[in-house]
C-alpha cells in the first residue's frame, strides 16, 4: 500500500496513528507490543509526536518491547547512533520499562553481539512465530533498507535473524535484522522523504526485480502481513502506478 503525502508533518501524524493502532491491537491480542525502530531523519518527527500528548497517552508503553531494525556499530553516546536519537527524542520521554528496551550495541565484538541479539529475540518469541507487531523502516537513495546494502552478503542470508558485517564503503561495522525476519512482521512501515529518493523508490516499486541492486525489494511480508509505504510527493515524483 503506497500513500503519497504533500506534507511530511501529516505523513508523520498518520505514521503515529498506525503506531498507536498496532500497539493497541497487539496488546489486546497478545498482551505485549513488539516494535523495531529505525534511524535516519525520516522518523524524527514521528518520535517527537509519540513523545507527547495525545499519542504518548495512547500507547501501552508498559507492555511495549523496543528493538531496532539496524544500527551503525558505534557507542550509544555517538551522534551517529540510531539508539541515541530514539532515546533523546522518544524513549526518555515515555514510561517504557528500561529492561524492555534493547539497543543494538554493546561493548563487545559486533558479530558476537548479533548472536546475542538474536538469542534475545528467540527467547522473547519462544515457540511462537518470530513476528514483530510493527517494524519501521527507511530507505536510502541507493535503495537500501535497514543495513541491507546493495551487493552485500547479508542479502543472501536465510537462516540468521540478526547479522553483523563490515561495510567497506562506510569503513564501519553494521548490525541488522535480516530480510527473512523482517518479512515475518505483522506490519511494516516504510517512511521515505525527498527528491533524492525518487529514482530508488521508482526502481523498488515499479522497476524490474533486482534486489541485489535495490535491497528494499527483498521486503515482502509473509501472507497476512501488511506493508505500508508512506512517501512524500518529492520521493514519489517518478512513480506512475500510484498517482
Amino acid at each position: 500500500m503506497v500513500t503519497i503525502f504533500k506534507d511530511t508533518s501529516y505523513l508523520s501524524q498518520k505514521a503515529a496513528d498506525l503506531f498507536v493502532e498496532a500497539a493497541q491491537e497487539a496488546v489486546q491480542k497478545n498482551g505485549r507490543f513488539v516494535v523495531a525502530l529505525t534511524g535516519g531523519s525520516s522518523p524524527k518527527q514521528l518520535y517527537q509526536l509519540l513523545a507527547q500528548a495525545p499519542y504518548r497517552d495512547q500507547v501501552p508503553w508498559q507492555q511495549t518491547y523496543i528493538f531496532w531494525g539496524d544500527e551503525r556499530w558505534v557507542p550509544l553516546t555517538d551522534e551517529r547512533s540510531n539508539g541515541k536519537m530514539a532515546k533523546e527524542l522518544l524513549l526518555d520521554k515515555v514510561p517504557v520499562p528500561q529492561e524492555q528496551v534493547f539497543p543494538m550495541w554493546a561493548d563487545m565484538e559486533p558479530e558476537a553481539y548479533s548472536q546475542k541479539y538474536e538469542q534475545i529475540l528467540r527467547d522473547l518469541f519462544k515457540d511462537q512465530e518470530p513476528a514483530f507487531d510493527l517494524i519501521l523502516l527507511g530507505m536510502g537513495d541507493d535503495g537500501h533498507t535497514a543495513s541491507l546494502f546493495p551487493h552485500t552478503e547479508v542479502l543472501q542470508e536465510q537462516e540468521k535473524w540478526v547479522d553483523a558485517y563490515y561495510l567497506k564503503p562506510q569503513s564501519m561495522h553494521r548490525i541488522t535484522l535480516t530480510a527473512p525476519l523482517i518479512n515475518q512482521a505483522n506490519r511494516i512501515l516504510f517512511m521515505t522523504f525527498g527528491e533524492n529518493k525518487a529514482k530508488a523508490l521508482y526502481e523498488v516499486l515499479e522497476g524490474e526485480r533486482n534486489p541485489q541492486e535495490y535491497p528494499s525489494q527483498l521486503i515482502q511480508p509473509k501472507q497476512g502481513g501488511e506493508i505500508y509505504w508512506y512517501v512524500d510527493d518529492k520521493a514519489a515524483s517518478k512513480l506512475e502506478k500510484y498517482k
